[in-house]
């Protein structure tokens, strides 16, 4: 509609009706026009025309519905009585959008209008400034006037949910009345008001079922669970949310949700047999006896379908573990802790299987028993050979012991609880030395111990047998070290002094050793370049001196070596003598002679004399030998 123009007649006529009809609003807040809009102001305005000017602002406004349809409408009016003074002028000021004219003012009369349809939901309000001019020269005659104008909100939004499209994941061990998820749509209509309240409700449930499965709370949009889930039944369902607000002609909008159920504990693992029996050996440890199967409808590698082992009753020293196999899910039954043989050899387990989810039930199910296996292990005592201690033994014995001396007791072990016979027997002894009692294993010369060598160190294998099935044996070794009982060659050798650089003869002091004799080297150990060895036939050595040697006792170190290398030290202490018949020593020279007056003085020599006076008297068959000191050169 094209827009009129007033004269100054018009407003005052228009004004005239306004307050014919009680029509007009003083100043006041915003709330009052929402709530009285044009109604009367308990001034007239009239009287207020020709009061003193006081610069008062009137004003009075209808409230806008938003989206109304309109080109121009008149929603209210303002007038300063500052008016009154002459001709004035308004203008006005909208802070929102300013270069699109929402709004207008009537220059001369004051009279606002509303040009276009507005959209609540961008602009709840408009703040409008008006101020007073002179008409003259525009000069302002008063403080400007604000004014909020509320825009009056009606239902044109329907509740928007976050997507068109839900996928949910529902466990099939939810009960009845468990809120799985919440739905949630927004109303962009005025907050507070039923235009914005929103309400849920479910329209539609794939597959259909007798009983709704599935339920909304209208209020908060929690989705509950109706009743047990039937996994066997379907496991996947489509279901429409709709949700709508309270306005008048309520708007409303759907959203769809697809619901899968995950497999729950549905059914109990169950061993594919009850019994199972076993043989373990004693003394076993870290090792798996045997597997047990189960079979489980439930969906494969999942934790409803992944078995859980417990050995209820027979493990009571903690001998047994059972783990699972987690590719076959089979029972693996294993000792980790040694098993004792004993009278009770048979030990039986119960083993019980679950899985690692709870097995599910409805309300007011009752929960089945667990499946059992029996097993029966028979610890078996597994023969060991019999074991001797020390494992070689040694012995060392002069020669000449007779046959028939027991030498000692070489016993074996058996670690076998059923096993504690053992036979003992000569394993190997090629020279027939020794014997041992078959029962108590007692070592007894079977022959008087002879040499064959210098000396010996004889090998001898025993054998112990257990009376197992089959029978076995345990092997101990005898070192058996045979010495000779004499020396080899005289002690002793005297060379009366004079008679020359040699040979003397050194023989042979053992007579039962003539066998071997051919076979032995003499050789000198440390002779101090005194002495030197010529060749030995049978039972002679001859020694050489390298020099006269003076009066005195003379160690000579040797060594004596059979055909086998094995060797002997033995030292031959030669004495050089004053021989008064050419052959032997004659000893009373050694007492009185010049080395020993020599060596000592007058007092010496007289104490030594009293002294064997002294013995002689009382035991005339005494005999004292005195060392003599070499000849000084």
């Amino acid at each position: 509609m094209p827009r009129r123009k007033w004269g100054s007649g018009a407003a005052l006529f228009l004004l005239a009706v306004l307050v014919i009809h009680n029509f007009h609003y003083t100043l006041g807040s915003i709330s009052n026009v929402k709530q009285d809009g044009f109604k009367g102001y308990n001034q007239h305005p009239l009287n207020s025309l020709h009061s003193s000017p006081s610069r008062k602002w009137f004003k009075n406004f209808a409230e806008i519905k938003e989206r109304k349809d309109i080109s121009e409408e008149l929603i209210g009016w303002v007038f300063n009585d500052v008016a009154q003074m002459g001709p004035v002028t308004y203008s006005i000021h909208v802070d929102k959008n300013p270069n699109v004219p929402v709004f207008s003012v009537k220059k001369t009369c004051g009279f606002v209008y509303v040009h276009y349809p507005i959209d609540r939901e961008k602009t709840p309000f408009f703040s409008i400034t008006f101020d007073v001019h002179n008409a003259t020269n525009n000069k302002r005659l008063a403080e400007s006037l604000n004014v909020i104008i509320q825009i009056q909100d009606i239902n044109d939004n329907a509740p928007q949910f976050s997507q068109q499209e839900f996928n949910v994941i529902i466990k099939g061990n939810y009960h009845k009345g468990q809120k799985f998820y919440r739905m949630t749509a927004f109303d962009s209509d005025q907050k507070g008001t039923a235009n914005s309240e929103v309400v849920y409700s479910l329209i539609s449930q794939t597959p259909e079922l007798k009983l709704p499965l599935f339920c909304i709370d209208p209020s908060s949009g929690f989705m509950n669970i109706t009743q047990c889930l039937d996994y066997e039944a379907s496991r996947n369902f489509r279901v429409l949310i709709m949700a709508s607000d309270l306005g008048p002609s309520p708007q409303s909008s759907i959203a769809a949700m697809n619901i899968t159920v995950e497999d729950s504990n549905y059914y109990l693992p169950e061993f594919t047999q009850k019994y199972y029996h076993a043989a373990v050996p004693k003394g076993t440890s870290e090792s798996n006896i045997l597997r047990l199967k189960v079979k489980d409808k439930d969906t494969p590698n999942t934790p409803a379908w992944r078995a859980k082992y417990t050995i209820k009753t027979g493990n009571e020293r903690g001998n047994f573990v059972v783990i699972t196999d987690s590719i076959t899910n089979e029972g693996i039954l294993r000792v980790v802790k040694p098993l004792v043989y004993s009278s009770l050899s048979v030990r039986r387990l119960v083993i019980v299987v679950e899985n690692e989810l709870p097995f599910f039930l409805c309300e007011g199910g009752l929960q089945p028993p667990f499946f059992e296996a029996s097993v029966s292990i028979n610890i078996t005592d597994q023969n060991y050979p019999p074991r001797f201690i020390p494992a070689i033994l040694h012995l060392e014995y002069q020669e000449g012991v007779k046959a028939g001396t027991i030498l000692n007791s070489y016993i074996a072990h058996d670690s076998d609880t059923a096993q504690d016979k053992i036979r003992y027997k000569i394993g190997s002894d090629p020279s027939g030395w020794l014997t041992i009692s078959e029962n108590y294993g007692t070592v007894t010369i079977a022959r008087t111990l002879g040499r064959e060598s210098l000396f010996m160190n004889k090998t001898i294998l025993i054998h112990a047998i257990d009376d197992g099935i089959p029978p076995l044996t345990g092997t101990g070794t005898i070192q058996l070290y045979i010495r000779p009982s004499e020396l080899i060659i005289v002690p002793n050798l005297r060379i009366c002094e004079g008679k020359g650089l040699g040979p003397f003869r050194i023989t042979r002091e053992v007579k039962d050793y003539d066998l071997y004799a051919g076979s032995l080297t003499v050789q000198l150990e440390d002779a101090a370049n005194l002495w030197r060895l010529e060749k030995s036939s049978g039972n002679l050595v001859e020694l050489f001196m390298l020099k006269n040697l003076s009066l005195g006792d003379y160690p000579v170190p040797l060594r004596i070596q059979d055909f086998q290398g094995v060797f002997r030290q033995q030292t031959l202490n030669v004495q050089v003598c004053t021989c008064t018949d050419g052959i032997n020593c004659d000893f009373t020279k050694r007492i009185i002679g010049k080395p020993l007056t020599a060596s000592m003085g007058p007092g010496g020599i007289i104490g030594i004399t009293v002294t064997i006076c002294l013995l002689l008297i009382s035991d005339p068959r005494r005999l004292v030998l005195l060392p003599v000191w070499p000849k000084q050169s």
